[in-house]
This record gives C-alpha cells, sequence and structure tokens, in this order.
C-alpha cells in the first residue's frame, strides 16, 4: 500500500476464530462455566438429503421451503450472480462454492484461509478471507475452470479470533469488510472493531463505522442507500446480556460502543469505566441476548406479498452461550418511513428442537426470481424459500453488487 495512503488510514483508526468462538478471556478451563457453556461443534460431515430437518421447519402461511442444494460443508455466506449462479463461502474448508442453473454444485476457488465474505461486481466475484481479499474476474463465464483468484487488498488484520469477514459493495461501488475484535472483551487495536470502506483496487482505504465488535452482516437500504449491520455482543457477562443488535450507519466514522457499551444502554463491567453510552450511536434495535446474529439483506424481490418488500430478513446463527438456546431463526425487521425499525417478527423457525439443533442458519440473500436463499453451517446446505405461484412474479429490481437497478 503507499505509505500515504497506509498513514491516512492510521489516523482515521486512530480515533477510533469466529464470532461463536471462545475466546481466551472466557471462563477457566476446567469451571462448571465452561463445561456447561462451551461452543457447540457442528456435525463433521453434510447432512444426507434425506437427513435434513425441512419438515420440520415453520414459514408464514402461504410460503414453503425446499432444498437448493446439499454437501456443501460449512455453508456460510451467500451471493448470487448476474446469471443465477449462486456462490457459497466455507470456512472451514477453505473453499468458496457455485451453484450453477441445473443446481450443480461445483468448486470456484480453494487453499483460502477461512473465506466467507462474498461480493459480485460486474461478473468478478471478491472473496474476504482472515487477512485479505482476492477477486476472480467474470466468474460465472469460468465455473468449469476458474483460474486462481488474484488478490486486491492484504492488509487485513490476522487475528484468527473473531476472524471471518463479511463483504459487500455500496452504492459508492467500493467495498466493506468487517472486522471484529481479536477477543471476546477487550481494548481492540485501532485497525479492528470497525468497518472498512475500500476502492475496488484496495488502495483508498477509511473506516465507516467503529465501535463494533463483531458484524458478520450487512446491507444497504434500497430507499436510503444507509448501511445497516448485525452486530454480536461479548459473551460471559451474563447469560440474558448483553443483546445482540442491529444499527445503522447514518454518516462515515460513527462509533458504535464495542468494548465500552453494549446494546447501546449498557456500560461493559471492565471497560465501560469512565465512559457514558451516551457518547456513541445507539442501536436501531435489539435482537436477543447471544442470538448470534448474522447474514442480512433487504428484501428486493416481487414474489413475496408487497408488504415485505424493502424488509430486512435477518439470519439468527443461535446462542452457545446461553442454558437455554435462543435464535436458529431467520427473523423479519420492518422498517418505518424514516428508516427506524418499526417491527420484528418470525419468519423462518424450527431449526431448533428440546434446545438442540436441527440446523444453523448463516446468511440470506435474493434470487432473481424473488426467491429467498438461506444457508446452514450445520447441515452444509442451502435453501430456498418461495412463496405462492412462483412463475407469475418477476423481479422488482436487478441486484448488481451492492447496487439496485429497476427492471
Amino acid at each position: 500500500m503507499n505509505p500515504a495512503v497506509r498513514i491516512a488510514l492510521a489516523t482515521v483508526l486512530a480515533l477510533a476464530v469466529r464470532g461463536d468462538a471462545l475466546a481466551a478471556d472466557g471462563p477457566p478451563a476446567g469451571s462448571e462455566a465452561a463445561a456447561r457453556l462451551k461452543p457447540i461443534a457442528a456435525p463433521a460431515q453434510p447432512a444426507a438429503p434425506d437427513a435434513l430437518p425441512l419438515s420440520k421447519l415453520k414459514l408464514p402461511a402461504g410460503f414453503r421451503i425446499e432444498l437448493y442444494a446439499a454437501g456443501i460443508p460449512d455453508a456460510h455466506s451467500l451471493r448470487v450472480g448476474a446469471k443465477g449462479t449462486v456462490f457459497v463461502a466455507s470456512p472451514a474448508s477453505g473453499k468458496v462454492y457455485a451453484i450453477d442453473a441445473q443446481r450443480a454444485v461445483k468448486v470456484v476457488a480453494s487453499g483460502l484461509h477461512r473465506p466467507n465474505g462474498l461480493a459480485l461486481r460486474d461478473g468478478t466475484l471478491f472473496i474476504a478471507e482472515v487477512s485479505r481479499i482476492v477477486k476472480i474476474d467474470n466468474v460465472e463465464d469460468v465455473l468449469d475452470n476458474p483460474p486462481a483468484p488474484q488478490p486486491v487488498y492484504e492488509d487485513l488484520p490476522k487475528d484468527e479470533v473473531n476472524g471471518l469477514r463479511f463483504l459487500g459493495i455500496g452504492p459508492d461501488r467500493k467495498l466493506y469488510v468487517s472486522i471484529g475484535q481479536p477477543c471476546n472483551n477487550c481494548l481492540p487495536p485501532p485497525t479492528a472493531a470497525q468497518i472498512r470502506r475500500i476502492d475496488l483496487e484496495g488502495n483508498v482505504v477509511e473506516a465507516v463505522a467503529l465501535g463494533v465488535r463483531n458484524s458478520l452482516g450487512f446491507d444497504w437500504s434500497p430507499q436510503s442507500r444507509q448501511l445497516y449491520f448485525t452486530d454480536n455482543g461479548r459473551d460471559w457477562l451474563s447469560e440474558d446480556a448483553p443483546s445482540d443488535e442491529l444499527n445503522r450507519v447514518a454518516k462515515p466514522g460513527e462509533n458504535f460502543g464495542a468494548p465500552f457499551c453494549y446494546q447501546g444502554n449498557l456500560p461493559d463491567t471492565e471497560f465501560g469505566w469512565g465512559h457514558s453510552c451516551d457518547e456513541f450511536t445507539p442501536p436501531l434495535t435489539l435482537l436477543g441476548p447471544h442470538v448470534a446474529p448474522l447474514g442480512m439483506r433487504f428484501y428486493t424481490g416481487r414474489m413475496f406479498p408487497g408488504d415485505y418488500r424493502d424488509a430486512i430478513f435477518i439470519a439468527r446463527h443461535g446462542s452457545w452461550n446461553r442454558t437455554k438456546k435462543l435464535g436458529g431463526d431467520i427473523v423479519l425487521v420492518r422498517l418505518g418511513k424514516n428508516g427506524s425499525v418499526a417491527s420484528m417478527e418470525p419468519f423462518l423457525t424450527g431449526f431448533i428442537a428440546d434446545n438442540n439443533y436441527l440446523g444453523r442458519p448463516v446468511d440470506v440473500d435474493v434470487m432473481r426470481d424473488g426467491a429467498l436463499l438461506v444457508s446452514d453451517d450445520w447441515n452444509g446446505a442451502v435453501y430456498r424459500v418461495s412463496y405462492g405461484r412462483e412463475q407469475a412474479r418477476e423481479p422488482l429490481r436487478e441486484r448488481r453488487g451492492g447496487r439496485f437497478f429497476d427492471r
């Protein structure tokens, strides 16, 4: 990176293992708390299609769910290409998969370091690993013989704890990448706990949101073009606090509180001294304690009823740091005219039964026909949610990268 750019980034930032992995500052090993509450290991292999929990999943009247693709280990972030290809990141395997129009599953990138974030722009697939962003040009034209991904930006922190990155391309044609705190709860370095904005060439860099503990999902409002993001609160404070958050960036450089204040009104017991929660931007709404909200998308299709348009679907991966599990579902957040939250309601449920996981949703994305895709890392599957007579409906907008175009 150009030295002047690096200095500018450091000046801006000075103002300022995965999301559910057990951090080093958790309870002592061997303690009762550690024995009762510990990260939940997913099955070693993807579930067979006939073993998926589809019959147990529940949706509002008129909706139905089906298997879109199976056998994708650790299925995480989703992106739908202009030609309908569905890309799926698999951090545990180090691969990115493509599901083509015939629903055949192919590998388009391998040998990567915990790839998670995906973004598409003008046919180019951008992939966020822990410490860098790479790309594959014209990716939908080379599914059967993809080239090695080429580096775009190689100045992300190398920390493994909260090391998965989410990635998107905003209405300004710039890459946005999340960088979590490298710990459960600590004073992070100035290069972490933020959402960073980078031009597509990897040169001009700035932090647009600070005090972000660990965001693994964001999207832009089709109306205001403002950035909305989910954020995971700290662990080991209590089973019922802090709550995870949905936030909105009204202006670049806002600070959302971590690690000094969580959920907008809860000073941290260790780092909150000398700070007021009033210093920071409060969340738009609280999503529940330890529900692990991950991917989110504004609904831009036309298949679903009209009152779903421009609402937000959020994948709540589900808690491990609670005796009684919460989350493990897709919730629908409707916004008011001013962009604030009007309501939150369940949409896709049934992933938890008898306090055990049958599946764990990670991300959502909208297909060109308006159906909703849902990834499930527990089962290594992608589901498709549709409504009514699909063939009579067309997309409301075509999505290219982070921008929306009327059709």
